[in-house]
């Protein structure tokens, strides 16, 4: 394996495949090399309808092999560190890999052992702690929902930023739902335990999401993370960020979001800002101090929701300026916050939140998103997964 690359993307993710691939249509694959340990590769979206027992997981997953674009270099290794400096990266058995222009996509981290108590109970069978957050604990969600007689069941979001910020509610709308047609609704409390101060990033879709909260009888507590679980009780413990008070719940299921970061090894890069993030220029993508190193998705600072909707208007933004910049340009394409949150309320049932940074409404199409529809539930158990494997990742859309 070589050690320059023209172009060196960490992160065969979302982000860093399709950037990958609209990079390598525009000037081949043989400058560009990506740096991905995973030999699988997950359409992590779908997690919330595995959970809520509408597909199997296996529908997620695919051979990260297929996606790797042709004529560019697979370093299957993790990458572990950043030197901009000297236009550095290394891995833990390859050490030091140089590069001309550098693109992080490194995704982000799950941070399960930062709550007392979740990671040795997580998916683990008669704890009642489930996930939807990863392929080996997202098919306890739906066994814990499945077989749920009643009691109270939790939901929790944390305050750090998450992948797809409205996933850790859609699962309970798809519980709430599952409840009522096991005929243990009434004697069950379900519960939304959400650190952030309000219910949903835009504004203009929460009084949409209060009703669908009220009219079926859950509740919504803000600004109460959770600090720890006691799994041998059933116990999770909250507290408030505002006053500190803590609070002791009782649970009989409880669906955990864990805290998330940046990788470690961002988190210890020159290229971070103070709270981790890769620092780049939230229009061009391009890095506040190092020209030649951009960033998109999960690990970037950029101010809108973390979500593949996101990366889709993001990709094509990064390539544009990288490329200029690889020609003596200056960057000028320019990346307006475009989010989408689909946010399944049941099945059958979404509603399909789009917005940009001043978290205002963008909308695609031309009616109310506002309301549950099952189009755009249609959209999203079907559609946007094939647009995902035949169009993103292979630089088509």
């Amino acid at each position: 394996m070589q050690s320059h690359y023209e172009i060196l993307i960490i992160g065969g993710g979302t982000a860093g495949l399709t950037v990958a691939s609209q990079v390598a249509a525009r000037i081949g694959g043989g400058a560009i090399a990506v740096i991905e340990p995973s030999t699988t590769h997950y359409y992590q979206p779908l997690w919330t309808l595995v959970g809520g027992g509408i597909f199997p997981k296996e529908e997620s997953v695919r051979d990260e092999a297929d996606f790797i674009p042709e004529g560019v270099t697979w370093i299957q290794e993790a990458a572990t560190s950043i030197d901009p400096e000297h236009r550095t990266v290394r891995t833990a058995e390859s050490g030091p890999i140089t590069y001309d222009f550098l693109v992080v996509a490194a995704g982000i981290q799950l941070g399960w052992n930062r709550i007392p108590g979740l990671a040795d109970s997580v998916g683990k069978p008669g704890t009642g702690v489930v996930s939807n957050y990863s392929y080996e604990t997202v098919s306890s969600t739906w066994e814990a929902i499945r077989t749920f007689r009643g009691g109270t069941a939790i939901f929790t979001e944390p305050m750090t930023p998450v992948k797809c910020g409205g996933a850790p509610q859609k699962i309970m709308y798809l519980a709430e739902e599952a409840f009522r047609t096991n005929g243990v609704r009434e004697r069950s409390r379900v519960v939304f335990m959400n650190a952030k101060p309000t219910l949903f990033v835009s504004p203009y879709y929460i009084p949409a999401i209060e009703k669908v909260i009220a009219t079926r009888g859950m509740e919504a507590q803000l600004g109460e993370e959770l600090i720890a679980l006691r799994p041998d009780v059933r116990e999770a413990v909250f507290r408030n960020a505002k006053t500190g008070a803590e609070q002791v719940l009782h649970y009989d299921m409880i669906h955990v979001t864990p805290p998330m970061s940046a990788p470690d090894f961002i988190k210890a890069s020159p290229v971070a800002n103070a709270d981790g993030w890769v620092e780049v220029d939230k229009g061009t993508l391009q890095h506040v101090r190092y020209p030649n190193v951009f960033s998109l998705g999960d690990c970037s600072n950029l101010p809108t929701s973390k979500t593949g909707a996101a990366i889709r208007k993001q990709a094509p933004v990064l390539v544009s300026n990288l490329l200029s910049v690889r020609a003596g340009a200056a960057p000028v394409a320019q990346y307006d916050g475009y989010t989408s949150c689909p946010v399944v309320t049941g099945r059958g049932k979404l509603i399909m939140a789009e917005f940009t940074y001043d978290k205002k409404p963008l909308e695609s199409f031309p009616f109310d998103q506002r309301r549950e529809r099952f189009s755009m539930y249609a959209a999203k158990a079907y559609m946007l997964p094939l647009i995902y494997w035949h169009g993103m990742l292979r630089g088509r859309i």
